[in-house]
């Protein structure tokens, strides 16, 4: 494998923090300004309990943090402790938070694992069925939120819309060619994983010697190396241990989208939204996650502030949508950039510079 360490140390390095933060605040204070109407925040009332909603939002975050941490003990088979798998997680998160949504903190999380302590093809392999239980979380939910929720207008910016054909709708387009990708992806590494992983492999090989993408076999031949060694890593795994790392993928996604929904509820009161209504901003955030993957903004900074005014606007007063975008990145984003910003100085300083020294 070959050594990128000085290459990755420097990707992640805490001045990455400024061009994401930088982006989210200009567009949010343009957006607010655009739209800024004193009147429509007199729907908005900050009590007792909408203090004790807001700290619920902050305790989903941990929750989902929690799962991601349980569930990547579980892969290890507990190899990281409990401290180790704290270090991994917020590495990871912070490294999503500073790259663009498509590429997110996968391609480092090996590393970061590594260096923790678990042997590469491990590492490799935990990764990889990470992002196979996260993917199998979406591609099972979405469909039984839509069947639960009965209606269409999840993929409308608003009711008007809601008359539009499926074929006119740019966004059911887009969230059901998203579906179908993760679906196929799915399927296949699921055919690699469990049943034919050389065969995948081979496969891989013959499909990257078309010209148009020949130039990527070499990385095409190094995932189907990884895959066959996932493969070998949790060939023997009981049913009982994936039903946990998926029960904990489970709990970790789903307290992360219901983050909004309590964020709602923190400033507008517990009765501004029927369990449908819940259900429908849930189905809605499932749409944003395949939107959020075309950014090209570090964590989606800006953009996803945009995409969350225009999508919730149904469910929150006019002219209050940017404010809530902002304090939804302010509990489920920029934590993640203040943690990096300490941890990682601290966590090069442990796993490189001190065994310098030595």
């Amino acid at each position: 494998m070959t050594d990128n360490s000085g290459k990755i140390i420097k990707s992640i390095s805490p001045s990455k923090i400024i061009l994401p933060v930088l982006i989210g605040l200009s567009v949010t204070g343009y957006l607010l300004y655009k739209e800024f109407e004193p009147d429509s925040f007199k729907f908005v009332s900050f009590t007792a309990w909408s203090f004790v909603w807001l700290i619920i939002s902050f305790i989903l975050m941990g929750v989902r943090d929690f799962g991601y941490m349980l569930r990547i003990r579980i892969l290890t088979n507990n190899e990281l402790t409990w401290r180790k798998a704290f270090n991994v997680i917020m590495l990871w998160e912070f490294t999503s938070a500073i790259t663009p949504s498509a590429i997110g903190g996968t391609s480092v999380a090996i590393f970061f694992i590594n260096k923790e302590g678990v042997r590469v093809g491990r590492s490799t392999a935990v990764v990889m069925v990470t992002s196979f239980l996260d993917e199998l979380y979406f591609i099972l939910t979405f469909p039984i939120i839509l069947f639960l929720l009965g209606r269409s207008d999840v993929f409308v910016l608003d009711a008007a819309e809601a008359s539009v054909p499926w074929y006119q709708n740019e966004f059911f387009l887009l969230a059901m060619g998203g579906y179908i990708v993760k679906l196929l992806y799915t399927l296949v590494l699921s055919y690699g994983l469990f049943i034919n992983p050389r065969g995948l492999k081979w496969l891989l090989l013959m499909v990257f010697k078309l010209p148009i993408i020949r130039k990527w076999r070499p990385q095409a031949n190094e995932s189907g190396t990884d895959l066959i060694q996932t493969s070998k890593e949790f060939s023997g795994w009981p049913f009982s241990k994936w039903l946990k790392a998926f029960g904990a993928t489970f709990f970790s996604w789903t307290a992360r989208y219901w983050v909004v929904n309590t964020l709602i509820i923190t400033f507008l009161g517990i009765k501004w939204l029927g369990w449908e209504d819940h259900i429908h901003v849930f189905a809605k955030q499932l749409v944003m996650w395949i939107m959020m993957l075309i950014s090209p903004t570090p964590g989606g900074s800006g953009f996803a502030e945009y995409v969350f005014k225009e999508f919730l606007a149904a469910f929150i007063p006019v002219g209050t949508g940017v404010a809530m975008a902002f304090f939804w990145r302010m509990v489920s984003y920029y934590p993640y950039l203040l943690f990096g910003t300490f941890m990682v100085p601290r966590w090069i300083r442990k796993h490189f510079l001190s065994r310098k020294a030595k």
